[in-house]
């Protein structure tokens, strides 16, 4: 099969879809495999390293584009990049598509095999192509709220771990699964005093077992929330139901009630964000006021790591990449069940109900195009 992988263009985006070692294994394999130059500069990949791993290094995105069966990304295709999709092409990326009607139509119109990663779902209700991305963005929420903590930034000036004889910086994470369980982690890690809200009991007796009580753990309702909320100097959003947009679980007067210079760093913003305020934002320009408070919702966390974000993605990402170049996607999905959630546009057709529900499309059973 012959694949492409495009250089990203998101605002700050300097992960790859491919990394060399990615690259040298699907050669090996007897796939040809097609870089546009410079893709993999930002996240230590240079041409010279994809030519020697035997990748052919093209100037252009039309020429990777145009010269694959399957595109590898990272991130969706922007506006500018609609013009690539075709009906013949294999499209292997996050797409996030329940909050994003215009990619989602083009997709349609275009009739582009698209297969999203991250509801790429194993029966245990895992998420192993989310997973290694939902981990760093956790972890570096923690870090983006212990920065604009900082009063210089706007924040109420509070270190996280305090010093003897101060307090410490109140952490509250909105939703225990990967991300938020990431970003408890660092944010106890830098001793500040931490609770993660869920409404899954079994999860908060799952994290209050592995990390010895360190991270305290509450049952998410509106009023508890609410009363949270008003001690808390960061909260970070990490609410994901796979597919579809995210719940709008902290409202606008939730955060009117909070401390001024508090920080809310929106994890769920790719699945349109779980604050009732949020908006996307980007590296260049990441935050904005909302009352007394600083909201973060760069759409792209992991892509200010792009060394740590590439290698995690691409040992999650490579076997399905193998299994989709070595089978052809229906025989790879239909032997992988897993795999097969992925699948959300094919020949015009929707087939994730998730995304059908939040744009209003009607959607096919995925049986339909596997048999």
């Amino acid at each position: 099969m012959r694949i492409g992988v495009p250089k990203e263009i998101k605002n700050h985006e300097y992960r790859v879809g491919l990394s060399v070692a990615a690259v040298h294994e699907l050669v090996a394999a007897g796939h040809s495999v097609s870089v546009q130059a410079g893709a993999g500069v930002g996240a230590g990949f240079d041409d010279a390293a994809y030519e020697k791993a035997g990748a052919a290094v093209l100037e252009s995105a039309e020429e990777v584009w145009a010269g694959a069966d399957m595109v590898v990304k990272v991130k969706e295709p922007l506006q500018e990049e609609y013009r690539y999709l075709r009906s013949d092409l294999i499209l292997f990326t996050y797409l996030h598509l329940a909050a994003d009607e215009s990619l989602t139509r083009a997709l349609l119109e275009a009739g582009t095999t698209a297969i999203a990663y991250e509801t790429v779902q194993r029966p245990d209700g895992s998420l192993p192509l989310l997973a290694p991305m939902s981990a760093i963005a956790g972890r570096l929420a923690a870090q983006v709220g212990a920065y604009h903590l900082m009063a210089p930034l706007g924040g109420a000036g509070v270190l996280m771990g305090g010093v003897p004889g101060t307090p410490k910086a109140r952490i509250l994470v909105v939703g225990g699964g990967v991300v938020g369980e990431q970003a408890a982690i660092m944010a106890r890690g830098m001793q500040a005093d931490v609770t993660v809200m869920d409404v899954n009991v079994a999860r908060l007796g799952q994290i209050d077992l592995t990390h010895g009580g360190s991270i305290r753990t509450a049952y998410s309702t509106s009023l508890d929330l609410a009363e949270h909320m008003r001690d808390a100097d960061v909260v970070v959003g990490s609410v994901l139901i796979p597919g579809k947009k995210a719940p709008k679980l902290v409202t606008d007067e939730m955060v009117r009630g909070m401390k001024p210079g508090a920080v809310l760093v929106d994890v769920a913003i790719d699945q349109g964000g779980c604050f009732e305020n949020s908006r996307p934002t980007t590296h260049d320009d990441p935050t904005f006021r909302v009352h007394e408070t600083t909201y973060y919702c760069v759409a792209n966390m992991p892509g200010s790591v792009p060394r740590t974000a590439t290698t995690a993605l691409n040992n999650a990402t490579l076997p399905f990449v193998m299994a989709i170049a070595g089978k052809g996607w229906r025989a790879a999905l239909a032997d992988d069940a897993a795999l097969a959630k992925g699948l959300h546009t094919h020949d015009g057709a929707l087939f994730n109900a998730g995304v059908g529900e939040a744009l209003g499309i009607e959607t096919q059973e995925i049986s339909s195009v596997l048999g």
